[in-house]
């Protein structure tokens, strides 16, 4: 088996006064939270926006586990649009005391390179800091964080400092060599 050595970066925001916001790109795009829980869009996105860079820890839920975890409080799906089509989407998961990850965030392949990311990465990231808000129980959010790692996109630790996230953690694993998922082959702009 053929390995690799992968960098994991781990980033946070202490106060919502960190988060430094994108400027909105310019045309009709649109953030809209995803309120039913439905485990064949998500999976659509996390397929879509990951499979050229390799998530494929989620690939093997069934369809039961895929909605367990979508109904779960706290859980939250943001997608982003862009004249009606999805480009990409941010997912949020709170965590005890306060903590709020941003367990998914990405664009598919051929909205990449459109400023959408910034701004999608931002509205993210304030719907985080007010998630309690919208669910009732949730402690209000003390911490928001993240993760990004050597497989990720060009720009990916760029933005994420950008938007105003600290490093505060950097680990390297060995990970099996794996081919990228799809959604198919050659569907990736070159």
């Amino acid at each position: 088996m053929t390995t690799i050595a992968v960098t994991t970066w781990s980033l946070e925001q202490t106060a919502p006064t960190d988060l430094l916001p994108a400027v909105a790109p310019g045309g009709d795009v649109r953030v809209v939270r995803s309120e039913v829980p439905s485990p064949e869009f998500s999976r659509f996105l996390y397929t879509s926006v990951g499979g050229d860079i390799l998530w494929t820890d989620q690939l093997h839920w069934s369809y039961a586990r895929w909605l367990e975890h979508l109904e779960r409080p706290g859980v939250e799906t943001w997608v982003a649009y862009d004249r009606g089509t999805p480009a990409g989407y941010v997912e949020l998961e709170a965590q005890d005391d306060g903590v709020v990850e941003i367990a998914h965030f990405g664009l598919l392949p051929a909205f990449r390179g459109r400023r959408i990311g910034g701004h999608l990465l931002s509205y993210g990231t304030a719907r985080a800091w007010d998630l309690a808000d919208r669910w009732a129980g949730l402690a209000p959010t003390k911490r928001v964080w993240l993760h990004t790692c050597s497989k990720d996109g060009e720009h990916a630790m760029a933005n994420y400092q950008r938007r105003g996230f600290k490093l505060f953690d950097t680990k390297v694993e060995e990970e099996a060599v794996a081919a990228a998922p799809g959604p198919w082959a050659g569907a990736f702009p070159v």
